[in-house]
């Protein structure tokens, strides 16, 4: 007896990023990759990972709707959150994709368009928004609220009751200590140890992490 058929979905975004999240996808084993999007036109008609690219938002628009369903696979923050903003504006759904070795706590809430990949904790009572990628072996523990279009990278660690605002990017190897508060449009650099609050739209780095 032949297994109820999947839906199909699409990426948008050809790239290394877009590599890592259509392995999510196949290993999740919830929906067939039907093709991917790419605004770089110079993709178009070619084969990137196993899967057609039809080309970019207007070969999208012009499938006549067969596929109303995709993620972005796009690393820059800002990027993401332009198309996906594009897609739901034109009617199509975004899934999420959560790596199968990822561990999620009890209550664990995880945003449309969010990426979870391979090794990550994300611990009871957390809110993952929407568009986020938590990268490789990042752990956010207990009651962290994750804004939209957030990338905690590599290895990165938020401890518990940590709130992230829309747009950060917490660089590989970082850690933030229980109860912060970190602004919209951070930065945190790779190996920081955020020991207070941190406002919108600065850089930190260091040990202990530093405005510059």
């Amino acid at each position: 007896m032949r297994g109820a058929e999947k839906e199909k979905l699409f990426l948008f975004g050809a790239s290394g990023h877009a590599k890592v999240v259509i392995d999510i996808i196949e290993r999740q084993g919830l929906y067939d990759i039907a093709f991917l999007a790419d605004d770089n036109l110079a993709l178009k008609g070619k084969e990137f990972f196993g899967y057609p690219i039809i080309g970019g938002k207007d070969d999208l628009l012009a499938s006549n709707g067969e596929v109303r369903m995709g993620i972005v696979a796009i690393g820059s923050n800002r990027a993401r959150r332009v198309v996906a903003r594009w897609l739901t504006d034109h009617g199509f759904k975004l899934i999420h994709a959560v790596h199968p070795s990822v561990q999620l706590g009890r209550g664990v809430q995880i945003g449309a368009g969010t990426v979870v990949m391979a090794g990550a904790v994300i611990n009871s009572d957390s809110r993952i928004g929407d568009n986020v990628i938590v990268n490789s072996r990042a752990s956010i523990d207990h009651d962290c609220i994750i804004g939209d279009g957030v990338h905690i990278a590599p290895g990165s660690i938020l401890c518990g009751t940590v709130s992230v605002g829309e747009g950060t990017f917490v660089c590989a190897g970082a850690t933030v200590i229980p109860n912060l508060t970190i602004g919209r449009n951070v930065i945190i650099g790779a190996g920081a140890t955020v020991i207070c609050d941190v406002p919108d739209g600065v850089t930190v780095v260091g040990s202990p992490a530093k405005i510059i």
